[in-house]
């Protein structure tokens, strides 16, 4: 099991532009095993985009990523792929639920893209609508659910195949101050339950309270809060 005060998921020197705009100038970055890190700083800091490199879904243009030992950025994208499917949940600001799919089989998603048959996928999805207060909810479609619903469905999506890192990504953006505060204690209780590491991005100092640590990125460097709790 990977230490506590050691890094689980670690970006060195990461460099990235679109086009002939850079987002990231050098940004670094560690997480610990089970840790919860925010990730803060104002909109076009660059923290989405350090999120994406972190969880393999952008390539730096240099620099590196690190998970669990291994090196990410240099992986194909078919391992990347895999890598998201089988170790990484994710949560975004909107949802981003599938609309033709109930809110039952949205759950099930990441199992059933792993291969596990259906009856097992749901099976295993049913018990996170008690545990979320969405009980009745199963068959509803994303459009027949409020945002707080919606945003909870996404949530138990996000943890139903254990994880090892959750990334969300403004999850209470969307949300109202209270409907926010509630989709952020189910996920920090159903993560620390798990085990499972989370990079929490956020503008919200609020939303920041619930991480162990917190890190600032700012034109495109990260800073963190609170350098000691992780050795490099």
């Amino acid at each position: 099991m990977t230490s506590r005060t050691h890094p689980f998921l670690e970006a060195r020197d990461i460099e990235l532009s679109f086009g002939e705009t850079p987002a990231l100038r050098g940004a670094g970055l560690s997480v610990a095993a089970g840790e919860i890190l925010a990730v803060m700083g104002p909109s076009g800091s660059g923290k989405s985009t350090l999120l994406h490199c972190l969880a393999g879904i952008l390539t730096p243009g240099s620099g590196e990523v690190h998970f669990d030992g291994r090196r990410i950025d240099t992986m194909s994208e078919a391992e990347r792929s895999a890598l998201r499917r089988d170790r990484f949940g994710f949560v975004f600001q909107f949802g981003q639920l599938v609309p033709e799919l109930t809110a039952e089989e949205n759950v099930a998603l990441p199992l059933l893209l792993g291969g596990t048959r259906r009856a097992t996928a749901l099976k295993e999805a049913r018990p996170w609508f008690g545990r979320l207060g969405l009980d009745g909810l199963e068959q509803r479609r994303s459009g027949e659910l409020s945002g707080g619903q919606a945003q909870r469905v996404a949530l138990a999506r996000g943890l139903v195949a254990r994880p090892q890192v959750l990334f969300a990504d403004e999850p209470t953006g969307a949300l109202d101050s209270l409907t926010g505060e509630h989709v952020m204690d189910l996920m920090v209780g159903a993560a620390r339950e798990q085990g499972t590491t989370v990079v929490l991005v956020t503008h919200e100092a609020r939303v920041a309270a619930y991480a162990d640590r917190e890190a600032i990125v700012r034109d495109g460097r990260a800073t963190s809060l609170s350098p000691d709790r992780i050795a490099s």
